[in-house]
């Protein structure tokens, strides 16, 4: 499915074409190949797609726990690599794709869309302008639904070997990313899963954490696939001069002190609703806008010799929260960062 995201993506990205399509099954990578009017290769595996000389960048969408393999195989190759979310699903397997792509000389970019929605980008600019003084909060939630179809209709989801985890790794890791985008990373992290709703499944489908952050501030991080019908996701920052809080795409406070005419203008900008779910029961609702700005983002890097926005090791962060999240969760123990 997400690859149909990125094809989509592409297709508005001056200056990139996509020339070749790898699948384990043949036969889906021609059908994306004809659903999208694609003319390009079409492989059953991707040594054949890395000799080619045309290929100067390989996205990586197969299941979250088989990212590393042919992302360090890209990298050997001398291929930049994008990798879709979350890089890996173990720290080991993370910095084994980090190291490869700084050992071969190639640029590494993790995706995390939500980081280029112009709320959120608005909302960062507040954050390190100082607008909230001391920051004292944040919370992230992703309170969404998935039937017990979704997770029965693939091999690999709700698996820890291949989705590495549930309602956190795979659906809320975008708002944790912006948590720790926000705050900075935490300090220490104490949380409790469940599962609740689904059945024939090893991972988790609901989950708490409280965070603490090295300047003192709080956090929160709600994550689920078990609230009917699913809740858009919010973020909210707090502090002692200001309150922010986004949900999906659409400001629902904007508060500060001392006030300026740009706080007006950004309530305004952003006060119409958006109309869409944003993934919270329907994971193929989500629009590729996102991920065309985070790819064109990371042309530029290439382009320029310099770094993209969401490179490895700012998408590693995101999963050591999650893993000292699921590892409190069976220790019972808060868990020490860093």
């Amino acid at each position: 499915m997400i690859a149909r995201f990125h094809a989509k993506a592409l297709a508005e990205v001056p200056g990139t074409r996509v020339v070749a399509l790898v699948s384990r099954s043949l036969a889906n990578a021609e059908k994306l190949k004809a659903e999208l009017g694609l003319p390009c290769d079409a492989y059953a595996d991707l040594a054949p797609a890395l000799a080619r000389k045309d290929v100067h960048v390989v996205i990586v969408t197969s299941a979250s726990g088989a990212h590393m393999e042919p992302s360090v195989a890209a990298a050997a190759a001398g291929k930049h690599v994008v990798v879709e979310k979350p890089l890996e699903i173990s720290l080991e397997r993370c910095d084994r794709i980090i190291d490869a792509c700084q050992k071969h000389g190639v640029k590494l970019c993790t995706i995390f869309p939500s980081r280029f929605a112009d709320a959120n980008v608005a909302l960062k600019k507040a954050v390190d302008a100082g607008r909230f003084g001391r920051l004292t909060l944040g919370e992230a939630a992703c309170k969404w639904w998935r039937s017990q179809a979704y997770y029965d209709e693939g091999g690999w989801k709700g698996t820890k070997a291949l989705d590495g985890g549930g309602a956190l790794m795979n659906q809320a890791i975008h708002n944790v990313d912006l948590l720790q985008w926000m705050m900075g990373m935490p300090t220490h992290i104490c949380g409790l899963t469940a599962t609740l709703a689904h059945e024939r499944i090893e991972v988790e489908d609901t989950a708490v954490a409280c965070l603490r952050f090295a300047g003192g501030a709080l956090g929160v991080i709600q994550a689920t696939t078990s609230v009917h019908p699913g809740l858009p996701k919010t973020i909210a920052i707090h502090g002692d001069k200001g309150s922010a809080v986004i949900e999906q795409e659409d400001v629902l406070r904007w508060d500060f002190l001392p006030e300026t005419d740009e706080d007006k203008a950004t309530r305004q900008r952003f006060a119409q609703k958006v109309g869409a779910s944003g993934g919270s029961s329907n994971p193929a609702s989500i629009s590729y806008e996102y991920h065309r700005r985070q790819l064109a983002d990371f042309v530029r890097a290439i382009e320029t010799n310099s770094a993209p926005l969401v490179d490895g090791r700012e998408g590693r962060k995101a999963v050591e929260i999650i893993l000292a999240i699921y590892q409190s969760a069976q220790t019972g123990k808060t868990i020490k960062l860093g």
